[in-house]
């Protein structure tokens, strides 16, 4: 193959701003500090130290607000000012009422003109709550290390509050939707009372505000704050009980003759708790419960009387088993509903007052614009195991899960479940899930499957325990009480690290922690029987000493078995990765015990496969390459050639600790942000929660088939042109992947350097990291498809892209160290297009990469750069800079050999478009580097 003639020039480095536009930002600057001083000083009326607090950080961050105009929300003046003025006051009351900025001590309690809420600072900005939240996180991105040095430990809690503010908005979001359509169901509307009656008061606003109220009010008194979804939707079902009950006759909208609402009764009549329990896939005992303590809540703060005289209520109670329900007087009667509506609303000003965050009131707003009307089907596509990705201007809640990973083509059945589908038939119609309905499925299974189940290993555990060369039962069952404790600390801390809340709220999270941890050790248990039951089959010995020894495989396990109870329940603030750090383990290793996880509980339900295969996902794309993870401990063994870069960068992973550096009464959250990944998804808003996803046919019917990388490689007629192991690919360069499947367990948790049961000469780590290799290619390739069919590239470009990422991976595999797999992407999708001479931009790539459900903004404006001293531009051995400066200063250089021969192919070159005297420019453009652009 003839080799190209042209060589490559030094890439352009960005351009400055211009002089004129400098100018012209430099008004503009003007003009937004003296808006932000109006709102400090007329609109707020901050006291002298916030202003001065606030002003301070104004101040600090104004050169980044002089670099972000024009890119800053949607890059008009008016909303730069509104967003920066807020992001700059959020921080400030949040990171001054608690420390000084030195450290040196606390300050004292906010008088009333220091303190303002999020919503009167919203209110005041007049911003939207998803625009705050979306710009938020790219604002704390900015100003990273201006907060990180001025503040330290507080900024860190304060990124976390972040992300568990929009993972609360989310919830309460959903909550409210299940809620209205609930209450639309069992009571009429203003509009179908006045069809029947016009002299009939509907169960309208006043109704149904009194029940989102009564929900807040438990919320506030009884529950956490922050809680997960099944409880809050527990609540939920109990205000809807006694709404049942307490509604007047005339407003109701259902039939107690309806079996399908109403199945289950008693001899005195309907037995509603039990009804809707059934009905809602909702443990009986808990909502009584919370019926209870909703009761406690309208005696104590609406100071409502027990009707013990049933007599007069014979109509409404009517056909009602009513045994242990309390029965107010007049709870919802007209007469009374505005006084007890005033009453809730005061207690919830004050309370919303002293915790100075989101009014969850908005919800009974007639305009959809305050809370942007987030549609439970975009939230259900999303998953709620995490914050759901934010999109621009009042978009959907969405993620990867909504990518064209799920395409169309035949799908097999997941396996067996005891739990049924959350789908509901109605008719000849199929409801779709809703997030509410998913979890309480989900839910339903673990309340049936997995806590019925001993707290103890089974007999036949035991015995494997006792067949090792030592009996390690009590070694086992220690560290399992012990990591689980870290995990699920009996006092849950707030965002700030403070325990308890408000009246009980310590004492319902201790026993919420006791109630999981149980939960999960269960599960840790019955599938650690089963492993050891398929790997004694498969080895024909009981003797598994080289795997029930190994404290990292233990480890894996219970943090597994942890994040699937926590994804249940639908925690606020312990998502992934927060589980990793508590259990002493990276991402890399939970990643090698996922699929025999799944494959050996059949019963799990779908949304837990989904949401494991979204972790693996996750793994493929970023985690799996940032500093400290485990996957660099293999690397350097399989790779030795990577070992000085690995070492140069401090990439690899630490041991794993001792049981005894585990504190369990401290929530890991307090200390420090569980990874360089978390505090990363924190300020860029990114989901967590991605589309499903798995790599071997060996395991695509179990892990969710159809929906993995490697089913859809197969299904989708994909243009890309994988090579076989026995055949060479049409350029040198590229070299061809084995398919390999998943390595046995003792072999994936097996020390690096040991020789592979697999044969051929390999060390555990190269088989490791092979087939880690194959995945991560794989993932690529559906990426590159659906990117590139949004940019309209033909099916040729398509291919040539995925061979020089291919070649990276394999090659230049150091082009990965610290990044994200989207980063290569785009740069390969530029540089084949630029060789290729499409008329393609890079600005171009990024809006379309945007358009993408699982698109992240940190991927095209934070990318991690490391260049010799004679080329760094700024202070420092390691910089962040965009995915221009990258390309330029990284990829090119990396990557231009293999560039080059795909330029070669190109055949016939038109005389204008000929290469110039020194070979180094087609147009008069350079051929691969890119000018500065904004993104």
């Amino acid at each position: 193959m003839m080799q190209s003639r042209r060589t490559l020039v030094k890439p352009p480095e960005r351009t400055d701003i211009k002089p004129e536009k400098q100018t012209c930002n430099r008004i503009v600057l003007d003009e937004l500090e003296a808006g932000f001083v109006q709102y400090c000083q007329v609109d707020l009326c901050l006291d002298e130290v916030a202003k001065r607090d606030a002003k301070r950080l104004f101040d600090e961050t104004k050169s980044l607000l002089f670099a972000s105009i024009g890119t800053f929300g949607s890059g008009t003046e008016d909303e730069i000012g509104r967003l920066w003025s807020a992001c700059v006051l959020y921080c400030s009351l949040k990171l001054n009422s608690h420390i000084y900025p030195n450290g040196e001590r606390e300050r004292p309690v906010c008088s009333a003109t220091t303190k303002f809420t999020l919503s009167q600072l919203l209110r005041t900005t007049k911003l939207g709550v998803w625009d705050f939240f979306r710009e938020l996180p790219q604002f704390l991105q900015k100003a990273d290390s201006i907060l990180r040095n001025s503040y330290g430990g507080a900024y860190e809690h304060l990124c976390q509050q972040v992300k568990d503010m929009q993972a609360n908005f989310v919830h309460l979001t959903v909550l409210f939707n299940y809620y209205k359509r609930n209450f639309q169901k069992y009571f009429l509307s203003e509009e179908d009372v006045k069809e029947e009656s016009s002299s009939v008061n509907a169960s309208g606003p006043k109704h149904l505000r009194f029940g989102w109220m009564l929900f807040l009010a438990l919320r506030m008194h009884v529950l956490s704050q922050f809680t997960d979804l099944v409880t809050c939707t527990n609540s939920l079902i109990a205000v809807l009980v006694i709404m049942i009950i307490h509604m007047p006759v005339h407003l109701r909208n259902f039939s107690l003759d309806d079996g399908e609402i109403f199945a289950i009764r008693g001899p005195d009549g309907v037995n509603v708790i039990a009804s809707f329990c059934n009905l809602y896939n909702a443990s009986e005992e808990d909502v009584w419960a919370m019926v209870g303590k909703a009761n406690d809540t309208i005696s104590q703060i609406l100071q409502v009387i027990h009707d013990l005289n049933t007599e007069g209520h014979v109509e409404r109670l009517k056909g009602f088993d009513t045994g242990g329900m309390t029965i107010f007087k007049d709870l919802l009667e007209s007469c009374s509903l505005d006084c007890y509506l005033n009453i809730l609303d005061k207690d919830y000003e004050e309370m919303h007052y002293k915790q100075g965050e989101l009014d969850e009131r908005i919800f009974l707003s007639e305009d959809n614009s305050i809370h942007d009307n987030i549609s439970d089907s975009s939230v259900v596509s999303a998953g709620m195991s995490s914050v759901p990705t934010i999109k621009r201007k009042h978009g959907a809640i969405s993620s990867i899960s909504k990518s064209a990973f799920v395409r169309s083509g035949p799908v097999l059945s997941p396996p067996a479940s005891l739990c049924p589908s959350p789908m509901k038939v109605v008719g000849t119609r199929m409801l779709p899930p809703t997030p509410v309905t998913v979890t309480m499925t989900t839910a339903k299974w673990l309340r049936t499957v997995i806590a019925p189940l001993s707290p103890e290993p089974s007999s036949e555990l035991m015995h494997f325990f006792r067949s090792c060369d030592t009996d390690i039962t009590k070694e086992v069952m220690h560290r399992a009480q012990a990591l689980l404790e870290s995990i699920f600390p009996s006092e849950v801390y707030g965002s700030w690290g403070f325990v308890g809340g408000s009246q009980g709220n310590g004492l319902m999270d201790s026993v919420w922690s006791k109630q999981r941890r149980l939960e999960a050790l269960k599960l840790y248990y019955r599938v650690l029987g089963a492993m050891c039951r398929a790997e004694s089959h498969r080895l024909q010995c009981n003797n598994l000493t080289a795997l029930l020894t190994n404290e990292r495989f233990h480890h894996c396990m219970l943090a597994c078995s942890a994040e699937l109870v926590l994804a249940t329940h639908k925690t606020v603030t312990m998502n992934f990765p927060a589980v990793l750090e508590p259990a002493g383990i990276t991402a890399f290793d939970l990643s090698k015990v996922i699929e025999s996880f799944v494959r050996h509980e059949e019963t799990l339900p779908r949304e837990l496969k989904r949401h494991l295969n979204s972790i693996e996902e996750k793994l493929l794309e970023k985690l799996a390459w940032e500093k400290g993870s485990s996957m660099y401990n293999s690397l350097i063994v399989a790779r030795p050639n990577l070992q000085v870069e690995i070492n140069r960068l401090g990439l690899l992973s630490d041991p794993v600790p001792s049981l005894d550096t585990f504190n369990p009464g401290q929530h890991p959250g307090n200390v420090q942000l569980q990874s360089s990944t978390a505090r990363t998804e924190i300020l860029s808003g990114e989901s967590n929660d991605q589309s499903p996803q798995k790599q071997r046919n060996s395991m695509s019917c179990a892990l969710l088939p159809g929906i993995s990388v490697s089913t859809l490689a197969d299904q989708t007629s994909s243009p890309l042109a994988f090579p076989n192991r026995d055949q060479q690919s049409s350029l040198p360069a590229f070299t061809s992947v084995k398919s390999r499947g998943q390595p046995p367990l003792q072999s994936a948790f097996a020390s690096p350097q040991r020789a592979s049961p697999a044969g051929g000469g390999e060390t555990c780590a190269e088989t490791v990291i092979n087939v880690f290799f194959q995945k991560v290619l794989k993932l690529a390739a559906i990426r590159i498809k659906v990117l590139c069919e949004s940019l309209k590239q033909p099916n040729y470009i398509m291919e040539e892209i995925y061979r020089v990422v291919q070649c990276i991976v394999h090659q230049e595999t150091s082009l990965l160290f610290n990044r994200h797999i989207d980063q290569i992407i785009l740069c390969s999708i530029y540089g084949v297009c630029k060789v290729n001479r499409l008329n393609l931009t890079f600005k171009e790539i990024v809006q379309h990469y945007r358009a993408q459900p699982h698109s992240k903004p940190d991927v095209f404006r934070t990318v991690f750069i490391d260049l010799p001293v004679g080329k760094r531009t700024g202070k420092g051995g390691q910089e962040n800079g965009d995915i221009i400066r990258f390309y330029n200063e990284v990829f090119v250089p990396s990557t231009k050999s293999f560039l080059m021969q795909l330029s070669s192919n190109i055949a016939h070159v038109a005389p204008s478009t000929r290469t110039t005297e020194d070979g180094d420019r087609i147009d008069g453009k350079q051929l691969l580097g890119v000018g500065s652009i904004e993104i």
